[in-house]
């Protein structure tokens, strides 16, 4: 290390002298000493003042520049040493050596910048102010077509130093997509493709720029869908395939570029399910997730889920059926999600009814109710609440035994499955009285929504469980059911659910009331009494806020309540007619017309 000091005392002299010769062979002696000890070398540098006086040898003209680049590159391998860097105001003439038309001065330029700014805001920042990013874009433009390895390896310098400056930098990585790096990478990933090191940074580029939400638009407007595919499928290294998966996924949230994945014959995921399924080897289980996953989120998109299903004959659908009676949690969990991606349509909903995916999602579910698992659970019951909206579709699911199923799951104590589980019977009880009126009978049932009316840690869950309550009562208008809801105490849930903020729940509440009032006012009249209805109803009639159909069914709810007494005395104490007798001039003709059926009534009754 003696000679390093002797060595750096002399490049001092002979940097100010500018003879060639020996300044050419200090910098071949510094190299040296950085290639047997880069971190100590590079210590002794920082402490020798020798970064300023590089600053002054960066010259176009100087025969020694591509050397002087090359060793900011080896030093700013050290994060201690980036700050100094830009300290000693190397930033500057480095970005104007990018203009320079030597291939050497531009490789070790871009080596020495992308060093400088790996992790280090100061270094990007530098960077930033002098202009680089621009050059070295407008640098892969107009090398892009060219395929000789001296010219590879500079196209892969220089994306690496782009990748360096915007790395986790949101402000830094839109300046870049604003200059219009985008389409630059996606050409030459198609042009590179058989050059590994190009094409690895370009998938790290890639990787980094796709998070960002502004640059969807710009990759959805190029082949970038294409070439991904046409890469994915001549990768045989797990570990590539990751990278392009990583891609993948955060592209694949757009729905124009979920499209183009589709069109492009992505279905190729299929085969590496098809391959893996049987392997316990942790690569091929990871790569069979993310696999199934991609093809799940593929069909998160209109277009793209129709495409696929190709009115049920389509492959990928086909494919998808198969996966739910398979043995693998994994492919369980995307067959029963997919077919919930599948039925967000009537069309395809009715096909699927008819062509026995009941059954299998049945089966499927009965597997998984003892210690089951739960992403299993959540997802099948997801695909048949989706199933169960078309009309056409209730009586045949209800008839397959799809309630007796998942009432099984009565019992779960996870949120998602109790969510699910709620919309699902929800769904199939809809405007179908015989199956509402069994549901309302089953006191157990009965019993669990009031328990869960209670979940406030839940607002999902507590949520559906009223809205099922009131659906139990307005689907079936039975007398048996009211008495079942009142002996389980869910009365005042319901009372409660005529406040909430959404005016269809608002509304759900208020026409079961009014059935209760009109069919069981005797039983129920006690817990009406309790839970403050009148008051309630008060309020909702003189809040100008309230929707049309909720001043319309408080006043329907009022005149049923008059056959009580105790009811009947709270509403005269509370002076309703006022509030009533406004509403007769309402914009609303309904809630006009009603307000004077209304005022009529309590007048008489009064």
């Amino acid at each position: 290390m003696d000679n390093l000091s002797d060595t750096l005392k002399k490049l001092k002299i002979t940097a100010v002298d500018r003879t060639e010769d020996s300044l050419e062979g200090c910098l071949d002696c510094l190299l040296q000493a950085l290639a047997q000890n880069n971190m100590e070398t590079s210590e002794k540098m920082q402490g020798s003042g020798i970064l300023q006086v590089f600053a002054s040898l960066l010259t176009p003209q100087s025969s020694c520049t591509a050397k002087v680049a090359n060793i900011i590159a080896e030093v700013a391998k050290n994060e201690f040493m980036r700050i100094p860097c830009v300290d000693a105001g190397l930033i500057s003439p480095l970005v104007q050596l990018l203009n320079s038309k030597d291939q050497e001065v531009l490789l070790q330029t871009g080596r020495a910048l992308g060093n400088i700014c790996y992790d280090s805001h100061e270094g990007r920042s530098a960077v930033d102010q002098a202009g680089g990013a621009q050059i070295v874009i407008d640098h892969l433009r107009s090398l892009c077509s060219i395929t000789d390895p001296a010219n590879e390896k500079l196209l892969t310098v220089f994306c690496g130093m782009l990748m360096n400056y915007s790395n986790e930098n949101d402000s830094l990585q839109a300046q870049l997509i604003n200059m219009g790096v985008i389409p630059t990478l996606v050409k030459l990933l198609g042009i590179h493709c058989h050059n590994a090191a190009l094409t690895e940074m370009c998938l790290v580029a890639f990787g980094n720029l796709a998070e960002l939400e502004s640059s969807k638009e710009q990759f959805a407007s190029t082949n970038i869908a294409e070439e991904l595919v046409k890469l994915f499928k001549k990768q045989i290294e797990h570990d590539k395939r990751e990278m392009i998966f990583e891609v993948l996924a955060p592209l694949a949230e757009n729905d124009a570029i979920k499209l183009q994945l589709v069109e492009a014959g992505l279905e190729c995921l299929l085969e590496i399910v098809q391959q893996k399924v049987d392997s316990d080897k942790e690569d091929d289980i990871a790569e069979l997730k993310t696999a199934s996953d991609l093809m799940v989120l593929l069909l998160l998109g209109d277009e793209s889920m129709q495409k696929l299903f190709e009115g049920g004959k389509g492959n990928v659908f086909q494919r998808v059926l198969s996966w739910i009676p398979s043995n693998n949690h994994q492919l369980q969990l995307a067959g029963a999600l997919a077919i919930a991606n599948f039925a967000r349509n009537d069309g395809n909903c009715i096909h699927m009814v008819d062509n026995g995916i009941v059954e299998k999602l049945m089966d499927l579910l009965d597997r998984h109710v003892e210690d089951g698992n739960v992403t299993v659970q959540h997802a099948a019951l997801s695909a048949l609440r989706n199933l169960a909206i078309p009309v056409v579709n209730k009586a045949k699911m209800l008839s397959a035994g799809v309630t007796e199923t998942v009432l099984k799951f009565l019992k779960s104590e996870m949120p998602p499955v109790q969510f699910k589980l709620l919309g699902t019977l929800r769904m199939l009880i809809d405007a179908q009285a015989e199956a509402a009126e069994q549901l309302g009978r089953n006191v157990k049932l009965v019993e669990r929504l009031v328990e869960w009316c209670e979940a406030k840690d839940h607002a999902g869950v507590m949520g559906e469980s009223n809205r099922l309550l009131s659906a139990l009562i307005r689907h079936s208008k039975s007398k048996d059911v009211i008495k079942a809801i009142v002996q389980s105490g869910g009365i005042k849930h319901l009372v409660t659910m005529a406040t909430s903020e959404h005016v269809i729940m608002q509304n759900e509440a208020l026409v079961a009331l009014a059935l209760i009032a009109a069919l069981e006012l005797g039983t129920a009249e006690k817990d009406l009494e309790s839970a403050k209805l009148v008051q309630i109803l008060h309020r909702l009639l003189a809040d100008e806020r309230s929707a049309p159909e909720i001043k319309y069914n408080s006043m329907v709810l009022i005149c049923a309540l008059m056959g009580s007494e105790s009811l009947h005395k709270e509403v005269q104490d509370l002076a309703f007619l006022d509030v009533v007798s406004k509403l007769r001039s309402h914009e609303n003709k309904s809630v006009a017309q009603q307000a004077s059926l209304t005022e009529q009534r309590l007048t008489v009754e009064s």
